[in-house]
């Protein structure tokens, strides 16, 4: 029996498909009978953003195809009149990995790096934390005429 270069491979099992019951979203403006999609109804328009600023996809809002590029134009020409964000603020969140920002101390001025002995110490007290801003004026003045006297 002559033997085979590429024995075949197994037969993978069919994928299952999840959505074989579910109903497709019907498009929220053929139901209403919207002929146009305005693009100064910032309100609808930002239904169909997601909270990053990303235009949302016909399978996650629903809409059929001429809406959705009805609401994609209308969302690019308000964005380009300002009327909404091309992004929206978002808030970063701190990541453990090996070591943070925080573990390393405070940034400061760096000393020279030829002549360590070269670091300026500050005439400021840290010690003391004043409580008013009249207070460290006065306590500014007086510093500064100590400092022109010698």
């Amino acid at each position: 029996m002559p033997r085979k270069n590429m024995p075949t491979m197994p037969k993978r099992a069919p994928k299952i498909d999840t959505r074989r019951g579910a109903k497709k979203k019907p498009c929220s403006f053929c139901q209403h009978g919207v002929g146009t999609v305005d693009y100064k109804d910032l309100a609808q328009l930002r239904k169909y953003i997601s909270d990053r600023g990303k235009i949302r996809g016909r399978k996650v809002s629903g809409n059929c195809q001429q809406h959705q590029r009805d609401v994609t134009d209308a969302i690019k020409t308000a964005r380009e009149l300002a009327l909404l964000p091309y992004t929206q603020r978002t808030v970063t969140e701190r990541r453990g990995g090996r070591g943070s920002r925080d573990d390393r101390g405070p940034r400061g001025p760096r000393p020279d790096r030829d002549n360590v002995e070269a670091v300026v110490e500050s005439d400021v007290e840290t010690d003391v934390l004043l409580e008013d801003a009249s207070e460290a004026a006065e306590v500014f003045e007086t510093k500064l005429a100590e400092e022109v006297s010698e």
